[in-house]
């Protein structure tokens, strides 16, 4: 690697999480700059992820994730083209790319890096695709990996009450996700969800006003409170 040195204010900058400031920072770096252009393009692509430019992001993954880094023996190097392969396949699934998201889940899952992570990765995509069992099957897989990932239980339990399955477990599987990430707007709203699946419309127009609180521009979570305030009102 090339003079760190030169990276310390960048680096510093996304550690206190002002993201602007970082990539700023990275993008004004001069071209003749004594550092490793693959680290400048690991920290510039986390600051547009953080920043949710998610096209400008995956321009700079894939430069470290083709810069065969695997095969470095340097195992910082090795884990941050791991990290960058799985955020590439977390943007594939939020931008609706989802064959992209799912070669690489995959090629994560033989590898055995996050596999919780990733299986809870791949069960949100057969959701999407309307796989429902092998969506559950994935999702009990990533538990079995790691019983305590809040977006297994809450993704789980979700799919559990959507199918009116088993709305006890599933309340018992979104309450453990929203213990385990109690700011967190995705389960407040499954919370709420599995209680309006259940006729508690006052518990649930509770949690997911929390829900709406955190997250005004989530759509999804908008249109489980107005269906709630229907109900109610009936």
């Amino acid at each position: 690697m090339k003079d760190t040195d030169t990276l310390k204010e960048g680096i510093a900058l996304y550690k206190q999480k002002n993201y602007s400031d970082s990539l700023a920072f990275f993008l004004s770096l001069p071209e003749d700059a004594a550092a490793d252009s693959i680290e400048v393009a690991y920290y510039v692509g986390l600051c547009y992820t953080k920043l949710n430019r998610y096209d400008d992001a995956l321009l700079y993954l894939e430069q470290v994730v083709t810069s065969e880094g695997e095969k470095s023996d340097d195992k910082i190097v090795v884990q941050r083209v791991l990290q960058c392969r799985y955020l590439l396949a977390v943007i594939y699934c939020i931008t609706g790319r989802k064959k992209l998201a799912d070669f690489e889940l995959n090629k994560l899952l033989e590898i055995g890096y996050k596999k919780s992570s990733v299986l809870a990765s791949l069960a949100f995509i057969a959701w999407e695709d309307n796989k429902v069992e092998k969506c559950l099957e994935y999702y009990k897989r990533a538990l079995a990996a790691d019983e305590n990932n809040p977006t297994a239980l809450n993704g789980l339990g979700y799919v559990l009450a959507y199918e009116e399955r088993d709305l006890a477990k599933a309340l018992s599987y979104c309450k453990k996700a929203l213990s385990l990430a109690p700011d967190n707007a995705a389960c407040m709203d499954s919370v709420g969800w599995v209680y309006y699946k259940m006729g508690l419309y006052s518990d649930a127009k509770r949690y997911l006003e929390q829900a709406h609180e955190k997250d005004r521009d989530n759509n999804l979570i908008v249109e489980h409170l107005q269906e709630v305030m229907s109900a109610a009102q009936n």
